[in-house]
């Protein structure tokens, strides 16, 4: 049974009917528990032992938090469907300090919001967070938020905190714009003016102009104790995140295509950099655009394919061979996946609707939790780059182990916005092509791997391979050649490379995996 809220908006009603009323499950919460710094200082419960809703609008979030008994009583709220300008109005209340055209939680305490059923999407609308504490947020897609042209909302920031934050969590979120500056947007996750205890977890940021930040400028140092552990960032040109003062810990991220610079610690920052993996991108590291020096403690990261500009009196990057110029230690326990796995970790539980899987920390994962709220998988967002995956053309792929998880990759080019990690990723959704119809993949190891079996599986919308040849990358011999793609099986052969050469295609390919296997 719903009831419908009418809300005194300027001159006008609308009406707030996708509040519900409160559920069964008083108990309501969040999939699992706080982790990183979000879980330090008395720890990170957002909504739990409060009262549950559902809501289906922006308003009625608003709503939510305006009708409470205080601005501190703990409340979760359930959101499906799309939030946008259209349906999200400011609602006035003792318990809120809410603005139209934007999710604001300001002044407030103990609130959950995580998406459930097909998906909560914020389409063109941020999540601001200002002079609060104990939040959570779980289980949602932020996209294409801007802060020039129009709409505008957050001063395009997908999600934003700013002045006197405590204790937010922030899980399986995909957060993501459609360009740079130029375009209309600014960062996706920007922390500032004294904002701590917060952890970014198991999320994607991709297809932006810049990743995140924390503090605003040189003199914004206020703000720190900030954990980043086991999200992608994909296609970004920089600040993944930029780091102003205070601590940061970021650990098993798969940071691919990071085009200018990646994580740009400056201002005293330091930044406790663990079993990370870099592929495909530039500057992953140090201190960029400014003669404010930052610092970073590294161990256990894999950079593959990443280049490295040279020192400048503004240029200070970490690379070719990073090592540490401080000690950071953490006020938490936690456990390391191996960076040679991350990819393939991060792949199977970052983002939104994807049940909430976690790692165990020993390379796998936990199995979806039977209370996860995702019921079936939302309209992915059109303006993403990356297409839906599609069944393998191969028939079963073969048992056991893919060696090329955890493998190098390199090939003779690559189409625009793709990657050549995206073929040992275990993800369908992401895919390699070459600068047209013709090209090589290659997998490559550090030692020599016995492989006799491949299965090049394609992802749909490009064009369908026609010859091809498998060559042993080491010694550019011919171990087979054919038609199309598939399992393809040849003389076990033992090597640290193994080439997957295209010769023809009906249009541009898109490789979607190429697993290796010893038998």
């Amino acid at each position: 049974m719903k009831r419908a809220l009418a809300i005194s908006i300027g001159t006008g009603l609308v009406a707030a009917a996708a509040l519900a009323l409160p559920l069964a499950q008083a108990n309501a919460a969040a999939v699992g528990s706080a982790t990183g710094f979000a879980a330090a200082n008395g720890g990170t419960t957002g909504g739990n032992g409060g009262t549950t809703v559902r809501a289906t609008t922006g308003t009625a979030i608003h709503t939510a938090l305006c009708t409470r008994a205080s601005a501190s009583t703990p409340i979760t709220i359930e959101v499906e469907g799309t939030i946008n300008h259209g349906n999200t109005a400011k609602v006035s209340g003792d318990s809120c300090n809410t603005a139209a055209g934007v999710i604001e939680l300001k002044e407030i305490s103990n609130v959950t919001i995580i998406g459930v059923g097909g998906g909560a999407i914020f389409d063109q609308l941020g999540i601001h967070i200002r002079d609060s504490s104990n939040i959570i947020i779980q289980n949602v897609t932020v996209r294409n938020v801007k802060k020039s042209g129009s709409p505008t909302s957050n001063g395009g920031d997908a999600i934003g905190m700013e002045s006197t934050v405590r204790n937010v969590w922030v899980d399986h979120v995909t957060l993501e714009a459609s360009g740079g500056e130029s375009e209309g947007y600014d960062g996706l996750f920007d922390v500032k003016n004294d904002v701590e205890y917060v952890t970014l977890s198991y999320a994607i940021l991709r297809n932006s102009g810049r990743g995140g930040l924390i503090g605003s400028s040189e003199t914004d140092t206020g703000s720190g104790n900030i954990t980043f552990h086991h999200n992608k960032y994909e296609n970004i040109d920089s600040r993944t995140p930029l780091l102003r003062g205070g601590i940061a810990h970021i650990y098993n991220n798969h940071y691919v295509s990071l085009n200018e610079s990646g994580i740009n610690s400056r201002a005293g920052a330091k930044a406790k950099v663990d079993n990370n993996y870099f592929e495909d991108s530039k500057d992953v590291l140090g201190t960029f655009y400014t003669d404010a020096a930052g610092y970073w403690q590294v161990s256990g990261n894999i950079f593959d394919n990443v280049t490295w500009s040279s020192p400048g009196t503004d240029n200070n990057p970490a690379g070719p061979n990073p090592v540490s110029n401080t000690t950071v230690s953490v006020p938490y326990s936690y456990t390391l996946d191996n960076a040679s796995c991350v990819p393939s970790i991060v792949a199977l539980t970052a983002g939104a609707n994807k049940g909430i899987k976690t790692s165990t920390g020993t390379c796998s994962t936990t199995s979806q939790p039977s209370s996860s709220p995702t019921t079936s998988p939302s309209t992915s967002p059109s303006t993403s780059a990356s297409p839906s995956p599609s069944t393998s053309t191969s028939p079963t792929s073969p048992s056991g182990t893919n060696l090329s998880i955890g493998a190098g990759s390199d090939g003779s080019s690559k189409a625009s916005g793709t990657s050549y990690g995206n073929v040992r990723d275990a993800n369908l959704a992401t895919y390699w092509s070459p600068n047209g119809t013709t090209g090589d993949i290659s997998i490559k190891w550090d030692a020599a791997k016995t492989i006799s079996r491949i299965n090049i599986r394609e992802t749909s919308g490009g064009g369908a391979i026609g010859a091809y040849q498998v060559l042993n990358g080491a010694t550019g011999a011919v171990l087979t050649s054919g038609s199309g793609s598939g399992v393809i099986s040849f003389t076990a052969t033992s090597t640290t490379k193994i080439t997957f050469k295209i010769n023809s295609a009906s249009g541009t390919p898109r490789v979607g995996e190429f697993e290796t296997y010893a038998s």
